[in-house]
């Protein structure tokens, strides 16, 4: 029988043909990296093999590195197998990974979105016979508005709160959604502060990246400057007691987990906003068809149901477990 291109492993998707693994979650001796968020990308590896934009991000979370940067779509051999790194559209950085051997070709997505969100290279689907998708969102239930309508949404909330004569405090994982919210809080407003581990990848995106500008939260920073105006912080400052500094305050939540029901109570928050860095289920779904695959791999969220599906509608699809988290490493590890 054939071997697989892609086989998962105890340490990570490997490529035997080039004796490379992708996203690996053990340390391996060569690792090609979709993105820097916590659960893709790991310490411990000999070498790291990333789209240029990324390597400082993962050398700003994981310490000096060694690293090579690829360009968008430029192409790597590495004993004989075809390498390409293309734009996933999550966060800033993040990309599919393109692998080609012997007329097969497979991709990689790690995570994505479709929605160009005015700051990561937009979504770039690409032709291959076998997709590995995530499916963090992968149910019927999940249907994002328009990025403007949310965050017309909550540039209102901001105005709302000032009036009121509180800090607007909204929580967002310091890589990725972060920075998308920076570039669209309408700072007529008022001014955006943020939390230290926010500040400090916001300094590493803009040597490539322009942001708008953002102030740092230090200790010096009076209470009273901060009403009227919001904070970013990360969900890790819930219930903190440099929040608590803050108060009055009211906070809210950017995240795709606030289409459920009864999330914003459990998270305890005064509002949440729908925004999330990943597909919702059509956006999965139209990504798929864009591939071209007949085989498609769910490798972490709602596997079990979307793969179902996908083989209802005449994919051959299965699941495979891994050790990405998806929205819930951005939730709850956050840098």
């Amino acid at each position: 029988m054939k071997k697989p291109l892609l086989e998962f492993t105890d340490r990570g998707i490997y490529c035997q043909a080039a004796d490379v693994y992708l996203d690996p979650w053990k340390p391996v001796k060569r690792a090609l990296i979709t993105h820097g968020h916590s659960d893709h990308s790991r310490p411990g590896n000999g070498e790291y093999i990333t789209q240029k934009d990324n390597i400082p991000i993962i050398t700003h979370r994981l310490g000096t590195l060694n690293a090579m940067a690829v360009e968008w779509g430029e192409s790597i051999q590495i004993r004989g197998v075809r390498f390409s790194f293309h734009p996933s559209g999550h966060i800033v950085g993040a990309s599919q990974i393109r692998v080609e051997h012997r007329g097969e070709v497979w991709v990689f997505s790690g995570d994505y979105k479709t929605e160009d969100d005015g700051l990561a290279t937009p979504f770039e689907p690409i032709r291959c016979h076998t997709f590995i998708t995530e499916c963090t969102f992968g149910l019927p239930a999940f249907s994002w508005q328009p990025q403007a309508n949310v965050l017309q949404e909550i540039n209102a909330w901001w105005k709302q709160v000032q009036n009121s004569g509180r800090t607007a405090v909204l929580f967002a994982y310091s890589l990725g959604k972060a920075q998308r919210l920076l570039m669209h809080l309408d700072q007529n407003i008022g001014k955006v502060y943020t939390h230290g581990a926010i500040e400090n990848t916001n300094e590493v995106i803009r040597k490539f990246k322009p942001l708008p500008p953002s102030v740092r939260i230090t200790r010096e920073t009076a209470t009273k400057a901060l009403s009227g105006h919001l904070v970013l912080a990360p969900p890790s400052a819930q219930g903190s007691a440099w929040l608590r500094k803050m108060a009055p305050f009211e906070t809210a939540s950017a995240s795709g987990w606030m289409a459920f029901r009864g999330a914003r109570r459990r998270r305890a928050v005064d509002r949440g906003f729908v925004l999330s860095d990943h597909c919702d289920w059509s956006g999965l779904l139209r990504s798929i068809e864009a591939t071209g695959a007949q085989r498609v791999i769910c490798t972490h969220g709602y596997t079990d149901i979307f793969a179902r599906y996908l083989r209802e509608e005449g994919y051959d699809a299965r699941t495979e477990a891994t050790q990405y988290e998806g929205e819930l490493a951005e939730l709850e590890k956050p840098e």
